[in-house]
């Protein structure tokens, strides 16, 4: 009873379709696969991808709707590469239906994933992610007033040991013991050569070095402190409605008001392209100001809400406009709408990190070249604006977040009494009779019984 024979069974060689012990499918993909549906997902895409196919002959290829689906996968299932998600996809049910294979069916291989992405051009996935705008807009969930724009650091599939001198190609192991023989230890052993490389004072400029096999990386501190080769991936974000608007990749090493023109100009135009209109307002932390930024943002008649570093006193010599640009910016700092923006800025761009990197499983990399790792990251940001539309209609952005957690209804069940008891705070002769004895009666009832 309730135990199982401990028998070899053999498997049978033909089985009937209708026999096959059916699973349900997962109601996050099954309603996403309605979506697409709805808004005609895999025509679109075989339209926008027909000039990759050529004829009937060669090897079999894979549909546009599927390719991109898996890089979706990616996304919500936080596959950091491609070759996680074609296992995923091979073992899991519910991933197969919502990809459209069968059981009979051999899923994509990660190396078809790969070469399809190599095939589409950068533009197609930037299509992709303009018409996932479109499809926000049509939801309302695009309003496009303020625009958010920040920047984080992605850590390379490189290693530093691999770099080389761009002049001639020399490893770097090669040129530390190049400099020891110069200092008179000959031959160096390995315990040699690392005791002389801590003690000399060390410039690793990216203008001297770059990995032969990522030149597109650049030597960067990360933000724990450790220098690694990295990318920089900026976003812009939609401060009515979290949206994403533009994803860029520009180099590690250039400073924050060197890229923002670009990608604040990205998000103007698909802004325009969809909307109509054009955003009046930008906001930004402190690493974007500078004299050059507000004369850009003000040439273009568009109201900055930069947060200004404490630079001192300056000395303006008869610069009227700059004074002028720079004080109005500093008077709207001071304004409550600016402090309103920011906490917002702090909120749902840093949201956009998180859930493209950290859970999205993209700030470890495992491609290499810019285009590459902006394909995926463009696919990624179409994610999380699709994750905005299923929020809105069904609750639940992510396959894998419950639709309410049950620490979240606690919270608001006793988010009131917490408020009266920081009320209370301030009267302490009060809050020692009334304040301690009615929060501890509602929050531990079972006391008052056992008294």
């Amino acid at each position: 009873m309730g135990t199982r024979k401990q028998r070899e069974r053999q498997a049978d060689l033909w089985i009937a379709t209708a026999e096959i012990a059916e699973t349900p499918g997962h109601a996050f993909y099954e309603r996403l696969n309605e979506l697409f549906s709805e808004h005609r997902f895999d025509a679109r895409l075989e339209h926008l991808c027909r000039r990759f196919y050529r004829g009937r002959y060669g090897r079999p290829s894979m549909a546009p709707g599927v390719y991109f689906r898996l890089l979706l996968i990616g996304y919500f299932e936080g596959l950091d590469s491609e070759r996680g998600i074609a296992w995923r996809v091979a073992d899991s049910l519910s991933l197969r239906r919502f990809i459209g294979y069968g059981l009979d069916e051999k899923t994509p291989d990660h190396s078809t994933i790969s070469r399809t992405r190599r095939l589409y051009w950068l533009s197609t996935h930037r299509a992709v992610f303009t018409w996932v705008l479109k499809m926000l807009a049509a939801e309302g969930l695009l309003v496009g007033q303020t625009v958010s724009v920040d920047a984080t650091t992605l850590e390379a599939n490189a290693a530093m040991r691999s770099i080389v001198r761009r002049s001639n190609g020399q490893s770097y192991e090669a040129f530390v013991t190049a400099l020891a023989e110069a200092e008179g230890i000959v031959e160096p052993s390995r315990e040699q050569l690392a005791r002389f490389d801590r003690k000399r004072k060390k410039t690793t400029s990216n203008r001297d070095w770059m990995h032969p096999h990522d030149p597109d990386s650049r030597v960067t501190k990360m933000k724990d402190g450790r220098t690694h080769l990295a990318h920089k991936a900026e976003h812009a974000v939609d401060l009515d409605s979290g949206a994403l608007l533009a994803v860029t990749l520009p180099a590690a090493d250039l400073g924050d008001t060197t890229t923002l023109r670009d990608t604040f100009n990205e998000a103007q135009k698909r802004l325009q392209m969809i909307t109509q209109a054009s955003a009046p307002e930008i906001v930004a932390d402190k690493g974007y100001h500078s004299d050059a930024v507000l004369e850009e943002m003000d040439e273009l008649g568009i109201r900055t809400y930069i947060a200004e570093p404490d630079r001192g006193r300056r000395k303006w010599g008869g610069k009227v406009a700059e004074q002028r640009r720079l004080h109005g910016n500093r008077r709207r700092l001071r304004g409550a709408r600016s402090k309103r923006l920011h906490r917002k800025r702090a909120e749902l761009t840093e949201r956009t990190f998180a859930h493209m990197y950290e859970t999205g499983g993209m700030r470890r990399l495992y491609l290499r070249g810019s285009q590459n790792i902006l394909k995926r990251l463009l696919v990624h940001g179409a994610a999380f604006n699709l994750g905005l539309v299923m929020r809105k209609r069904h609750g639940r952005g992510k396959p894998r977040r419950p639709k309410e957690p049950i620490s979240a209804r606690i919270l608001l069940i006793f988010a009131p009494i917490v408020h009266f008891d920081a009320m209370l705070s301030s009267f302490r002769p009060i809050r020692r009779q009334l304040g301690r004895p009615l929060l501890h009666s509602v929050l531990y009832p079972e006391a008052l019984t056992t008294a």
